[in-house]
């Protein structure tokens, strides 16, 4: 974007003045006791600002007259700068009966930013979904767009869906991943006796390795670098996703195309034609696209994918009720990862919290971990805007399919049963490793209570 004069004045008044404000501030009610014990502790809850806020009234002020000075293009472009610089996954253009609700996630939880004045919010939709090559004339109907760097001039990719609402059209703007970002295993949060695990399954000449868990719970990432391990000059590796999240070097990238009938399983039987080594499927959805994975699994293919489960024992339960005969889901899988993301305390506003009995029988402390324990809490800071927490960290349970295992899928054993029996022989369960991050001071207890409801209150 030119620097013009008038942008010039723009960026100033957007990195100094009201809008950059309440981005330092948006996440400050968090640290109150009352948003802690409502809607905030919830993963999908929204800090709110309050009806008739000064800031809010001198922001709507200050925006009236951007668009005039340097039109919308501008203000789109710096208001994506500031989504990037605060590693926001997606922007939300909420309307109101008052103009444009703006929302971002960062760290999983949308947050208000602003709210764009009328006069403004046609000019912003319209301009993204230019950029987006959707159609701007089309307000009643759901549409689905994709800006790409080339347009934006940098590494980040983003897509674009809209859909109509009572007060007008809203649009959701996903945030892809830098492509040139590789995050090792360690790096996500598995410890090193984990990675071992996982090393061995993906090393495997054939079968599944499946990562599962709720929708934002960083499954994707962990099957990219799983899937960059195994990159060898020697192999063929092909992926097939909706949409391509993540480009690669020498690895194949198919994107399905529902409107064009090339879906999941249109995809998996064109490339098991095609000699692959290693496939990687974005996702798992319907028994048809998991019965194609599992025979690709049982076919000298190792097959990474993801699916939406709770936990590593109720994937076998979704393949069970796919229709998969178990002797199938038995001999294809090596592993399944279940995972979880939480929050990580900010480090440059971290208090250390004195153990008391409370604490101690909330987190089941033995005496060993009660004199090791180092519970920590953030008090909000410039760095972590308010929040106490910066960044977020994995935590995994891992079920290593062995022959014990594969018998008790064959017998037909219960959830309860397949987890009971994984961790005697030694899978750390997502609670115990939610309970970990809480000792070693990664994370705190309102956070880890936050993600995972089974521990004592």
């Amino acid at each position: 974007m030119e620097e013009t004069p008038a942008v010039r004045s723009v960026n100033v008044q957007l990195q100094h003045g009201p809008f950059h404000r309440e981005l330092l501030r948006m996440t400050d009610r968090q640290t109150s006791a009352e948003s802690k014990s409502s809607d905030s502790s919830k993963p999908n809850s929204v800090n709110k600002l309050p009806p008739g806020d000064v800031r809010q009234k001198a922001l709507e002020e200050e925006l009236k007259g951007l668009v005039d000075v340097v039109g919308p293009g501008p203000l789109v472009d710096l208001l994506l700068e500031r989504a990037f610089q605060l590693k926001a996954t997606d922007i939300h253009l909420d309307p109101t009966d008052r103009g444009l609700l703006v929302r971002l996630r960062v760290d999983g939880l949308l947050h208000n930013v602003l709210e764009l004045p009328p006069n403004v919010t046609s000019h912003v939709i319209s301009r993204i979904k230019l950029l987006a090559n959707m159609d701007i004339t089309e307000r009643r109907l759901s549409q689905d767009g994709h800006i790409s760097n080339a347009v934006l001039q940098h590494q980040r990719d983003i897509r674009v869906g809209s859909g109509p609402t009572i007060h007008g059209e809203r649009l959701v703007l996903r945030l892809m991943p830098d492509n040139r970002e590789y995050v090792e295993l360690g790096e996500l949060g598995f410890d090193e006796g984990q990675i071992k695990i996982l090393q061995r399954c993906i090393e495997k000449p054939y079968g599944m390795i499946l990562s599962v868990g709720p929708v934002g719970s960083g499954k994707s990432t962990t099957m990219y670098s799983c899937l960059q391990k195994l990159s060898d000059p020697t192999k063929s590796l092909v992926t097939i996703e909706d949409p391509v999240e993540r480009r690669m070097e020498n690895v194949n990238q198919i994107q399905v195309d529902p409107k064009i009938d090339f879906g999941f399983v249109e995809a998996l039987r064109g490339v098991l034609r095609q000699d692959p080594n290693v496939m990687m499927v974005g996702e798992i959805r319907d028994p048809e696209t998991a019965h194609i994975a599992c025979r690709a699994g049982l076919t000298g293919v190792v097959v990474l994918s993801t699916l939406h489960a709770n936990d590593t024992a109720a994937t076998i339960d979704v393949f069970r009720e796919f229709g998969i005969p178990p002797m199938f889901i038995a001999d294809s899988l090596q592993g399944i990862i279940s995972q979880r993301l939480l929050r990580k305390v900010c480090r440059e506003c971290a208090e250390d919290i004195k153990l008391d009995d409370k604490h101690i029988r909330m987190l089941q402390l033995s005496d060993e971990e009660v004199d090791k324990c180092q519970l920590k809490s953030g008090k909000g800071c410039g760095v972590c805007f308010g929040t106490g927490y910066a960044g977020r960290t994995g935590v995994f349970e891992i079920m290593e399919m062995d022959s014990e295992i594969r018998e008790a899928v064959l017998h037909g054993r219960s959830h309860d049963q397949m987890m009971a029996l994984a961790q005697t022989k030694g899978m750390e369960s997502l609670e115990e490793a939610a309970r970990q991050r809480v000792i070693q001071g990664v994370t705190d207890m309102q956070e880890m209570h936050r993600v995972l409801t089974t521990f004592p209150t």
